[in-house]
C-alpha cells in the first residue's frame, strides 16, 4: 500500500499535492525541535544522521502509520528537502544519471546511457522550486532574481549548473544540471564502443608525438571525456595547464596548473575570462595547454599559442563536422578584438591546427569518433583535411542500434615520419600513402 493511501481521511485524497504537504508538515515539526545552532557545528553527514533520528521520533509520535519503507521514505524526503535538493537529491546520487533537466516545477527529465526519459517526480510549485534554486546557487556565492536571471555554475562536487528563471523561461524556473563526467582511458572507451584499438593506438601516438588535436562534436557528443582520456598520454614530466569554464578534466599527472574562468559578481565585476586565462598561462611556462573549449576570441590566442612553441595542446570545439570545425575556429577567432582577415587567420589554422577527432552521438545514445582527420593545407591555401579513419554507419535496425565498423586509410608520408623521429609507431592497420595523387584518389572516392 501506498504512504498517500495509510493517510487520514482528510489526507487520503491520493494527490502528490497531499504527499508534497505532508512533507511541509513534517519540515516545520522538525524545524521546531533541533537546535540550528548546534546543528550547524556538525560535519555535514552527522547533521543528516542527527535530523533522522529526531524526526522519526516526530513520525513515531505523531503518526501516521506507515510501513518501514514507507517511513523511511518519508523521512528521507523531509531531511533532502531540509538540508539537500529535496526530489533532486536522489538524482545526483544516482550514478546512472548524465544530465538533470527541469523544466519548470511539473517536469523533470534525466539522461541514462545517452537517452532521455520523463520522470514522474514534480515539485510542489514555482515556490518549492526556485527555494531549491535558490540552495544550489547560494553555495557558489551566487544569486538569482529577476535582475539576474541567468546562472551559469559549477557546485563544489563539480556538476555544471545552468539556471534560468522568468520571465526570460516562459514554462517556469529552468534548471539543467551537468553530472562530473566520470574519467575513462582510451581503452575503456573501446569497451563503450566509442572507438577501436587501431584508432585508441594512432590516438595515443598523436598525443606523445606533440600533435595539436581539436576535437569535436555537438553538445553532448563526449568531448570532454575524450579530451580527458587523451590528456591522460601527456608524460608526466611535462608542465600542464588546463583552462576550462568550469573545471571538468581530472588529469593525473603531477605537474598539472588548473585555471577556471570566474563570471562578474553581483555588481557587475570581477569577471575573468577563459582568454584571459589563455594569455596568462602563456605566461606560466606550459609545455602544454589544454583549452576545456573555445568559444570566443580566446581561440586566436590558442591558435597563436599552438603555433609558437606549445606543440601538443589540446581543445574542444563546438561543431558537426570536421570540415566545420575548422570554419568555427576560424569564425572564433575573428572575435578577437584584434582585426584579423580571414585570409591570414586560415594561415594561422593551418600552422597550429594538426587533427581534428570528431565525435557524434548516435540514436542508440552511443558517443562515438566518427572521423579523425589530418589537416593538410599551408600557409593561406583552403583548408584541406585527409581522413585517416572514420567509422561507417550500417543500415539501422529495429531496436535502434547503431552498427558499423571503424575504417583506417593511410596516413600522409610527413605525419608517418614525424611520428617515426618521435618514437613512436604508426598502426600497420593505416598505412602510408605514398604520394599526394594516392590521397587525392582516395579522397576522390
Amino acid at each position: 500500500m501506498s504512504l498517500k493511501a495509510r493517510l487520514t481521511a482528510p489526507e487520503a485524497a491520493s494527490t502528490a499535492h497531499d504527499e508534497n504537504q505532508l512533507v511541509a508538515v513534517f519540515r516545520a515539526k522538525l524545524l521546531e525541535e533541533i537546535d540550528l545552532a548546534e546543528m550547524s557545528s556538525l560535519a555535514a553527514a552527522d547533521r543528516r544522521d542527527r535530523l533522522e533520528r529526531v524526526l522519526g521520533h516526530i513520525v513515531s509520535r505523531e503518526g501516521p502509520v506507515l510501513s518501514t519503507h514507507e517511513r523511511a521514505m518519508l523521512i528521507r524526503r523531509v531531511v533532502d528537502e531540509a538540508l539537500g535538493l529535496g526530489i533532486l537529491e536522489p538524482l545526483l546520487e544516482d550514478a546512472s544519471i548524465t544530465e538533470i533537466m527541469v523544466n519548470g516545477p511539473n517536469h523533470i527529465y534525466v539522461e541514462r546511457a545517452g537517452r532521455v526519459e520523463q520522470l514522474p517526480l514534480r515539485f510542489a510549485s514555482d515556490e518549492q522550486l526556485m527555494q531549491t534554486i535558490e540552495r544550489i546557487v547560494s553555495t557558489v556565492n551566487r544569486r538569482v532574481d529577476e535582475s539576474n536571471p541567468m546562472v551559469d555554475a559549477r557546485l563544489p562536487s563539480g556538476e555544471r549548473v545552468n539556471v534560468i528563471i522568468p520571465p526570460l523561461a516562459l514554462t517556469g524556473p529552468t534548471l539543467t544540471i551537468r553530472r562530473f563526467p566520470k574519467s575513462y582511458r582510451l581503452s575503456e572507451l573501446i569497451e563503450l564502443g566509442s572507438l577501436d584499438e587501431a584508432t585508441m593506438l594512432f590516438l595515443g601516438a598523436l598525443v606523445r608525438a606533440r600533435f595539436n588535436v581539436i576535437v569535436s562534436g555537438a553538445t553532448g557528443s563526449g568531448k570532454t571525456t575524450l579530451l580527458n582520456a587523451l590528456s591522460g598520454l601527456v608524460p608526466e614530466g611535462e608542465r600542464i595547464i588546463t583552462v576550462e569554464d568550469a573545471a571538468e578534466l581530472q588529469l593525473q599527472q603531477p605537474h598539472v596548473i588548473s585555471l577556471e574562468s570566474r563570471p562578474p559578481n553581483v555588481e557587475g565585476k570581477g569577471q575573468i575570462t577563459i582568454r584571459d586565462l589563455v594569455r596568462n598561462s602563456l605566461r606560466m611556462r606550459p609545455d602544454r595547454i589544454i583549452v576545456g573549449e573555445v568559444r570566443g576570441g580566446e581561440t586566436l590566442d590558442m591558435l597563436q599559442a599552438m603555433s609558437t612553441g606549445h606543440d601538443g595542446s589540446l581543445a574542444t570545439v563546438h561543431s558537426n563536422s570536421a570540415e566545420d570545425a575548422l570554419m568555427r575556429l576560424q569564425t572564433l577567432a575573428s572575435m578577437s578584438e584584434v582585426k584579423i582577415p580571414f585570409e591570414a587567420l586560415r594561415d594561422q589554422i593551418n600552422s597550429a591546427v594538426d587533427v581534428i577527432v570528431q565525435l557524434t552521438r548516435h540514436p542508440d545514445g552511443v558517443r562515438r569518433v566518427t572521423e579523425v582527420a589530418l589537416l593538410d593545407s599551408a600557409g593561406r591555401e583552403e583548408y584541406r583535411l585527409t581522413s585517416v579513419c572514420r567509422f561507417r554507419t550500417l543500415p539501422a535496425t529495429g531496436d535502434r542500434s547503431v552498427r558499423g565498423r571503424f575504417e583506417q586509410y593511410a596516413v600522409p608520408r610527413r605525419v608517418a615520419e614525424r611520428l617515426y623521429l618521435a618514437g613512436e609507431a604508426l598502426p600497420p592497420v593505416f598505412g602510408v600513402a605514398d604520394s599526394e595523387l594516392q590521397l587525392a584518389t582516395r579522397e576522390a572516392k
